[in-house]
């Protein structure tokens, strides 16, 4: 009677273990399943203003229409409030509660308006005198705060010194939040090329690393190294170019390295300085 017990609580612990391995299976599968998925939606806390409300963005579309009408394609459009009855505060994530804007006609500006770069001290004693536009990148910042991080970097672009702005490189009332967005592979160096059209080309001989985009060499935002690249020295050129070693001597493209890597970076050293393109020389020297 005992061995028929024992028989039937190990035959019952086995289903069990064989079931609680499946359910864990099936938790494991759903996880991933979710995990996988694609994510189009966030939410972000609103600021609040005294006296204004949030009205959505379909009261925006009443004036604004084409802009509107534009902002549906847009990154930012995925922006919503909290709650059960959220609105779709795309417009307002930035420019803040419009009731008052909107009740006015127009006439009352919403409550940010917005300026490139830090705000000027206005009056003879050097003081705000008035509230100041909201500086475009100040608003970036609030979701975007690694960014802020990389412009206090010694090397970047002027955007914190009203040279340039956010929405320059970063569109946001209309399609992909990078002004190159595409599906072109050379379209993400058009946001470069806005500014720096000469690194176009065409060249003779071109730099293949051109192709990957301008990103492979370049911190966009800004870097700790000198015109903003991802490295300081030869590392960045030997992400691409591998070394081989015959012996004491390093060879690169099939070519004595040893003492050259010893002068400098590949780019000033009187070797590959024109990194982009050359339209005389295969070795982009000159």
């Amino acid at each position: 009677m005992n061995i028929y017990r024992i028989a039937l609580v190990e035959k019952f612990s086995k289903r069990w273990v064989r079931g609680l391995a499946l359910a864990g299976m099936a938790v494991l599968i759903i996880l991933v399943v979710i995990s996988c998925g694609t994510v189009n939606r966030s939410v972000v806390v609103l600021p609040n203003v005294p006296g204004a409300k949030y009205i959505g963005s379909k009261e925006c579309e009443q004036c604004h229409e084409e802009l509107c009408r534009s902002f549906q394609t847009a990154d930012h459009a995925r922006l919503i409030a909290e709650g059960p009855n959220a609105l779709n505060a795309g417009c307002e994530s930035c420019h803040g509660p419009c009731s008052l804007h909107s009740d006015s006609g127009g006439e009352v500006k919403p409550p940010y308006s917005f300026t490139a770069g830090r705000p000027q001290p206005r009056g003879s004693a050097a003081r705000l005198t008035e509230v100041p536009p909201r500086a475009t990148e100040k608003v970036c910042y609030e979701c975007h705060l690694e960014i802020r991080g990389q412009f206090s970097l010694p090397n970047h672009h002027q955007v914190p010194e009203g040279r340039m702005s956010c929405t320059q490189c970063h569109p946001p009332h209309k399609g992909n939040a990078f002004a190159g967005g595409g599906t072109a592979l050379l379209s993400q160096n058009e946001t470069c090329f806005q500014c720096h059209p000469a690194l176009r080309g065409p060249f003779t001989f071109e730099h293949e690393a051109l192709r990957e985009g301008c990103t492979t060499c370049h911190s966009p935002h800004g870097s700790i190294n000198a015109m903003m690249l991802t490295e300081r020295n030869a590392n960045l050129c030997l992400k691409c170019h591998f070394q081989q070693m015959r012996g004491a001597k390093i060879y690169i493209g099939g070519s004595d390295h040893t003492l050259r890597l010893q002068q400098g970076t590949c780019w000033n050293a009187g070797c590959h300085e024109a990194v982009h393109g050359s339209r005389v020389n295969s070795s982009l020297s000159f």
